[in-house]
């Protein structure tokens, strides 16, 4: 793992950054950075799922001092791993993996409460996209008691498309929200699994919903009828472990 996140400033220290692979969280430019600065820097990021955002010249500065050439790089405190990579050593192992895709959770406390209890469930990995997702940092690190430091994580330019390739690759998937019919314990969850998860405010995209095999909700019988995604998340990740270890013949 990498050290505590810093700050990649400079065009030159952030295109050395950029190229030798290390794991970059976002890259922030400034309004009016021309693609020519750095030959080929936006193909790099797309083929690194390394997100970039134009902003002001005043919010580089007040995270600099101004010594930035118009490029900042937010160095990432972990390596990702590659889904496509994961993916095959993981039914090479003989398990029966289980995926989970966080959709909108763009607060790190629920990033780390989430990363928490997938690792006490034996959730084989937590698949992210490049954009409208929390930055895994410190604080994350630290809600998660260490746990992001030892489940894998996939950063994905479009969780879609993460969904459609698992699909592909032999997973069911299932989509955990509040619209569905089923509770979760209609849900066969001994077979390998992408178990998609969103923020209970934004929930998980119409387009992730159409792909899913089935969708499952918690059964809610107090008067709120919803449950903070990393406690919902933790349910179910702890269905599936009841499913395929004490609801055996």
């Amino acid at each position: 793992m990498k050290p505590k996140s810093s700050l990649i400033f400079g065009i030159h220290p952030v295109n050395e950054a950029i190229r030798s692979g290390r794991p970059i969280d976002k890259i922030l430019l400034k309004k009016g950075f021309r693609s020519e600065t750095i030959p080929g820097l936006f193909p790099a990021l797309r083929e690194q799922n390394i997100p970039f955002q134009f902003v002001p010249p005043e919010k580089l500065n007040r995270l600099t001092g101004g010594n930035h050439q118009g490029i900042i790089a937010l160095a990432s405190e972990l390596e990702y791993t590659e889904l496509e990579k994961i993916v095959p050593v993981l039914f090479e192992e003989g398990k029966l993996p289980v995926l989970v895709l966080l959709d909108s959770i763009t607060d790190v406390r629920n990033m780390g409460a989430i990363a928490r209890s997938a690792e006490g469930a034996g959730i084989d990995a937590l698949i992210i996209p490049g954009k409208g997702s929390a930055q895994i940092n410190s604080d994350a690190i630290k809600t998660s008691a260490g746990a992001l430091n030892n489940i894998p994580v996939c950063r994905v330019n479009s969780l879609a498309d993460a969904a459609r390739f698992l699909h592909e690759s032999g997973f069911q998937i299932i989509a955990a929200t509040e619209k569905a019919a089923d509770f979760i314990y209609a849900a066969d969850f001994t077979k390998p699994v992408a178990l998609i998860v969103g923020a209970e405010d934004a929930g998980i995209d119409p387009i992730l919903l159409k792909m899913a095999d089935s969708l499952v909700k918690i059964p809610m019988y107090g008067s709120i009828q919803s449950l903070n995604v990393s406690a919902a998340a933790s349910v179910i990740f702890f269905e599936i472990v009841r499913q395929r270890n004490f609801n055996k013949p």
